[in-house]
């Protein structure tokens, strides 16, 4: 993250192509997953309770299985 975040300052914004609409709703949904899945990590590690642990890994399989959408 942190090395995106430095090519995103060290890259002048005109040499950035500008993305249309659809790359950008892709962009911000891959990044509203990516986030819910960090989010039920940390659930996950921090669940005592098999049921809870339970609902989360199935939640992060479903996660993991539309990030997939993004990979290729």
């Amino acid at each position: 993250m942190e090395a995106q975040q430095e090519e995103a300052r060290d890259t002048p914004r005109t040499l950035r192509r500008r993305l249309t609409a659809e790359e950008a709703a892709a962009a911000r949904e891959k990044e509203n997953l990516r986030l819910a899945r960090e989010q039920v990590v940390q659930q996950m590690e921090h669940s005592s309770n098999p049921r809870h642990r339970k609902l989360m890994q199935d939640a992060l399989a479903d996660l993991d299985e539309k990030l997939q959408k993004f990979q290729g």
